[in-house]
């Protein structure tokens, strides 16, 4: 078992390291010896950065300068291979934030994608902690697997990963009651009501991650239906940069404007009623033909291609390679899921570590 990936101290070989150029460009490699970064105005050798403190500056054989970082969390997931669309740290801060992950929580997490919200939430239950992810698709599985690996250096033992229908799959795995928080980014969410009610405690917190209306929509009329939970809170979260420089202040002319929705809702204590808010009359009324036509399915559905996954699957296990992580514990991780994970391969990947993240 390899050790975890360190945070900080001189940079050794295995460590990942965030080069920026003069002109804000950042290129993300894996230290080895004898190795060099090579770019189109000049070279970088890996031996020359092996041994420095982190943030350090160094020169390029061409005379350009590079600031030498170890990447945060947030970089990582942004430049790491990916099955599925990543839910992005502005997401992910207000998933911990919303949903209360506290150190020592039991997490249920569905589906898993890349792995993104999975670091973050490992980050969150600390080692004490419990995270069980659910993954529909095997790809998706081993790509998450492979990127947490290669982030913390090995899969930690306080986190397991099973293929199948989360609906299926929860009340065989826990206890009714004993889940004190259920995290859903599924096309879907709805449909796992029932399995998610049973299995979280009372006061527990269930949070959908949703990128539509239509599904914003169904979610929250699928929790009110249930009769089991406070009154659902949709949100969602714009960041907007801005530029300052001197008495040059202004909004960036880019901002992360709309990734998704987040609906939070807390289980009630079995057999409490909710008492209802008085509101003004509201055209709210519905019939299920009317939801039927707001579901994901009526309005088409876009699916990665088994091709693409298979070589994502690769970039993924390439990266925890490169990184020396450990995944030999991925089969044990999974072996219930039916499946293990493949050994990484030599094939040339985009997520290469040489270059452009």
């Amino acid at each position: 078992m390899s050790a975890q990936r360190r945070r900080s101290g001189p940079f050794v070989p295995g460590d990942r390291v965030q080069l920026t150029g003069p002109k804000g460009r950042m290129n993300t490699i894996t230290l080895e010896a004898d190795k060099v970064f090579h770019t189109h105005r000049g070279t970088v050798r890996h031996d020359e950065i092996i041994g420095l403190p982190d943030g350090s500056v160094l020169t390029a054989s061409n005379g350009d300068e590079y600031l030498a970082l170890r990447p945060l969390l947030a970089d990582f997931v942004m430049s790491m291979p990916r099955g599925a669309a990543i839910v992005y740290p502005k997401d992910a801060a207000q998933i911990l934030a919303l949903a209360d992950i506290f150190p020592g929580s039991t997490v249920v997490e569905a589906g898993v994608g890349s792995g993104a919200l999975s670091l973050w939430l490992l980050r969150g239950v600390g080692p004490e902690g419990r995270l069980a992810s659910f993954e529909r698709r095997e790809e998706f599985a081993e790509i998450a697997q492979a990127n947490v690996a290669a982030f913390l250096g090995e899969e930690p033992a306080n986190w397991s990963v099973t293929v199948g229908d989360l609906a299926d799959e929860l009340p065989a795995a826990f206890e009714p009651g004993t889940v004190d928080r259920v995290v859903l980014d599924m096309l879907a969410p709805w449909e796992c009501f029932p399995a998610v009610s049973d299995a979280l405690r009372p006061g527990g917190v269930v949070i959908c991650y949703v990128a539509t209306v239509t599904q914003l929509s169904r979610v929250v009329e699928a929790i009110r239906a249930t009769g089991e939970y406070t009154h659902p809170e949709p949100v969602e979260t714009l960041v907007r940069g801005w530029h300052v420089e001197g008495l040059a202040v202004r909004p960036d002319h880019r901002m992360v404007g709309h990734t998704g929705f987040l609906v939070t809702a807390r289980r009630l204590a079995p057999g409490a009623e909710l008492p209802q808010l008085k509101r003004r009359a509201s055209k709210s009324e519905f019939s299920d033909e009317d939801v039927e036509l707001w579901t994901p399915g009526s309005l088409g559905q876009r699916s990665t291609s088994d091709k693409r996954l298979r070589r994502v699957v690769r970039d993924a296990q390439k990266l925890a390679s490169e990184t020396g992580a450990d995944l030999d514990s991925a089969a044990s991780d999974t072996g219930s899921a039916g499946h293990a994970t493949a050994p990484a391969t030599d094939v040339a990947a985009d997520g290469d570590a040489d270059q452009p993240r």
